[in-house]
């Protein structure tokens, strides 16, 4: 896997808190890229999980279960 550098720009307190937490957990070099790296990845799950279940709300549970079951066989 190879890395690329972004520039980001945050609100000053932001930094502050979470320096100051990466601090209290004796932060190493790169503590800062795989806090922001763990950030993102969760973040775009969340996004993802919350896009299917918005295009899954018109559907019943049942319709839903037995799309999965035609699917499985």
């Amino acid at each position: 896997m190879s890395n690329v550098r972004w520039s980001v720009v945050v609100d000053e307190e932001t930094d502050r808190a979470l320096r100051t937490y990466l601090a209290s957990k004796g932060t190493k070099k790169g503590d800062l890229s795989r806090f922001v790296d763990d950030a993102v990845q969760a973040r775009l799950f969340e996004l993802t999980v919350q896009g299917v279940k918005d295009r899954n709300r018109p559907f019943s549970q049942t319709e839903i279960l037995d799309a999965i079951d035609e699917a499985m066989s």
